[in-house]
């Protein structure tokens, strides 16, 4: 019992010192500390600081409108490869309109739709016009869909890391509510999801010039106008048929152009670059769009062939290019969100949260405390130092990851402040039963660990599984309660078996008793 390795030892004081470093900045303040500890603060919940509430609206309307003008764009092209002549087609209200020039093609033509027409789509028949648009089965699908999506790249954008713990939430059928903690200026929240962020290549039409079609009002079929995103006055002949699609994005960094001006590094994936390569290649000569959110940023003319890697430039600041960057990287989202609800939480019921947490933690752990003492004397201090050792090192953990604490983080620590001396009362109960059977103090020690160790881990696991369904499958304040209550049974453990163990070891050492009042 009293061989207790030099390494453990030193494994045990390195912990304990980063923990503390970790956790030190929660107590004494970040500005104070400056650089010299490695840890920020914990960061507060929306119900222990306040933040921004926001409700979302999914224009699913739009979704339909593009889903539309694609199927469209298809069904043109299909419709000239068989030479079915037609007139009038355009999508307004989510339905797509055409007619045929020529009765006789009406076979042809439902040889066509019946290939291309999913159970998502239905058709519609009035003479010689046929309409396309979404069943109701089919718009329930879409609405669905692009919910959920918008829902994961909304919690890609505010919450890259993964450990800040924004609320994202359905409500009904198209709205999203998102609660962020910590932020009161909704307007920065606001110009993060006010971007599509749907970027696009598509080639510039070489038909006519843009300044005519304005003039002429007649846009070459298959093509439309788009302004600049850097001169609203300035327009874009482009053609509607996207080449290469955002979709196929891999990373996209912000940097700078030969000019030292401030732009975005773009790579694409395996299927984008041989998209882009086939595109380019084909197209030497010709200038090519590169649109964003339906404006063109720029339209450089092709001068080889580009494979993978591309450079978005235009009258950027450092600040748009980070966040034009974070957000091609997180996706586009399926459909614009329309701001239906925004206010900021303040701090108020915050405080008497955390007034309240406090209480009940100071309260839970003075009771454990007395307990302990009362119950097992001089070890019973030894626990309630680990104990102590076990809070720091939550607290450090919570701060290294910057995890977000709620109300259900601080339940979450308040109950492990009693599961944290569990295992040193079953070893404690165990050294009892062998000072009764007559065993030495240096004999019961070592065989009260050596047989309550299966138990204290058999028990800790189960509880640690469980804690790791909750980080799972659930979700926001659960995932909260899930990620402080399995670091504090890791943390229980450590100091259960090597904390306490190590001040048992060397009070003995010291004291050499013959006899423990236990």
């Amino acid at each position: 019992m009293l061989q207790y390795d030099s390494w453990k030892r030193i494994l045990v004081l390195l912990v304990i010192v980063m923990g503390a470093a970790y956790a030190l900045p929660n107590v004494i303040g970040e500005r104070q500390l400056g650089q010299f500890l490695p840890g920020q603060a914990v960061n507060l919940g929306l119900d222990l600081q306040g933040g921004s509430h926001l409700l979302l609206q999914v224009d699913s309307e739009t979704v339909q409108n593009e889903r539309l003008e694609s199927f469209g764009e298809s069904l043109r092209l299909e419709l000239r490869d068989k030479r079915v002549r037609f007139k009038s087609l355009s999508v307004k209200d989510q339905t797509l309109s055409f007619a045929l020039r020529n009765q006789d093609d009406s076979g042809a033509l439902d040889a066509i739709l019946k290939e291309m027409l999913t159970a998502d789509y239905q058709r519609v028949t009035t003479g010689d016009s046929t309409d396309i648009l979404f069943s109701e089965q089919g718009v329930l699908n879409l609405q669905t869909s692009t919910v959920e999506q918008s829902i994961e790249i909304i919690r890609r954008r505010l919450d890259p890391d993964g450990t800040k713990e924004p609320i994202i939430q359905r409500q009904g059928a198209s709205r999203v509510l998102v609660q962020l903690p910590g932020v009161e200026n909704p307007e920065e929240v606001k110009r993060l999801l006010g971007r599509t962020a749907k970027l696009t290549f598509q080639l510039v039409d070489l038909r006519a010039t843009a300044d005519e079609a304005r003039r002429s009002g007649r846009v070459p079929p298959g093509s439309v106008l788009m302004p600049s995103a850097s001169d609203p006055d300035q327009y874009f002949l482009v053609e509607k048929r996207v080449l290469v699609s955002g979709e196929t994005l891999e990373n996209a960094t912000a940097g700078f152009d030969q000019n030292s001006q401030p732009a975005v590094n773009f790579t694409l994936n395996a299927e984008g670059a041989r998209k882009f390569g086939r595109v380019t290649g084909e197209n030497i000569g010709r200038p090519f769009a590169i649109v964003l959110d339906g404006q063109v940023v720029s339209a450089p003319t092709i001068q080889a062939q580009i494979f993978g890697q591309g450079q978005i430039t235009g009258a950027f600041s450092v600040q748009e290019t980070n966040e034009l960057s974070l957000i091609l990287r997180a996706g586009a989202l399926p459909a614009p969100l329309l701001v239906l609800e925004e206010r900021s939480i303040g701090p108020g019921l915050g405080a008497d949260s955390v007034a309240a947490g406090q209480i009940a933690s100071v309260v839970g752990l003075l009771l454990v405390m007395v307990y302990m003492i009362a119950s097992y004397g001089l070890f019973g201090s030894f626990a309630v130092v680990a104990l102590g050792v076990n809070i720091i090192l939550i607290i450090g953990a919570l701060s290294a990851i910057q995890a977000t604490l709620t109300l259900p983080g601080i339940a979450g620590i308040v109950l492990t402040m009693g599961m944290a001396v569990d295992a040193n009362v079953l070893i404690f109960e165990r050294i009892r039963e062998e000072l009764r059977r007559g065993r030495s103090v240096f004999a019961a020690i070592e065989a009260g660990y050596g047989r309550a160790i299966s138990t204290i881990i058999d028990s800790n696991l189960t509880t640690l599984f469980a804690a790791l369904f909750l980080y799972i499958f659930g979700s926001g304040p659960i995932k909260g309660f899930a990620v402080t209550l399995a670091f504090g049974i890791v943390s229980s453990m450590f100091t259960a078996i090597m904390v306490t163990r190590l001040l048992i070891v060397l009070w003995l050492g010291r004291a050499r008793p013959k006899s423990i009042q236990l």
